[in-house]
């Protein structure tokens, strides 16, 4: 594919549908590599945090270790202590009150979840906007093309295979990078979509024993 002879010979709407493809391509790539960095450092994080904390002799000393590694993980245990601190520091002292500590707790952890996966939401929208209308505006620009192409020869008279040929063939091009952005845009998306469905899935677990640790704790204070 000569691209640069489509800039060349194109008009301004054909060049015009080119430039957004190749700018949702680009995007589509920094998108799929900013996110699945973050998305594998997060999951790394979360495996090595866990381990930890679990095996920590004291509360006081899992949420030390949170402090020190950087995990979605640790960002819900720290929320959920901090929780509880100030669910009995403000004891009796405002609308807190009126809920017992267990379903407070357990709104807080999910509260906490729900804030920690919007961290892992950006770019799936522009993802999914990118896979459903790069194939169409390719479409257009082939449309747009093959059009302008038949308008040059109708008016050139010319209709041999060599004419009709040259600026269909251009014009195709079109689609095809259309489908060079949207094919990797779908793929990236159900995959960070799939990403992000297991990592929610590991923090719900952990959530639960976090809630229950904590629980367990206050019972025995």
């Amino acid at each position: 594919m000569d691209l640069l002879h489509v800039f060349k010979q194109g008009d301004f709407v054909l060049i015009t549908a080119f430039i957004i493809l190749i700018i949702m391509s680009l995007a589509t790539w920094t998108v799929m590599i900013v996110r699945t960095i973050k998305l594998r450092r997060a999951k790394a994080g979360n495996a090595q945090v866990k381990e930890l904390i679990w095996n920590a002799k004291s509360l006081d000393e899992a949420v030390k270790i949170a402090r020190e590694h950087e995990s979605p993980m640790s960002d819900m245990l720290l929320d959920a202590v901090k929780t509880d601190e100030t669910f009995h520091r403000n004891k009796d002292a405002n609308l807190a009150s009126g809920v017992p500590f267990g379903p407070y707790l357990l709104r807080q952890i999910q509260y906490s979840i729900s804030q920690i996966m919007r961290r892992f939401d950006g770019g799936l929208t522009a993802l999914a906007s990118i896979g459903s209308s790069a194939p169409f505006i390719g479409l257009f620009g082939t449309v747009w093309g093959i059009h302008k192409a038949l308008l040059n020869i109708g008016q050139s008279g010319q209709v041999s295979i060599a004419a009709v040929a040259g600026p269909i063939g251009e014009a195709l091009i079109a689609t095809a990078v259309g489908l060079f952005a949207a094919i990797p845009a779908v793929l990236a998306y159900n995959f960070l979509v799939r990403g992000n469905k297991t990592l929610l899935q590991d923090l719900n677990a952990f959530g639960h024993d976090l809630h229950a640790q904590i629980l367990n704790k206050k019972d025995k204070e």
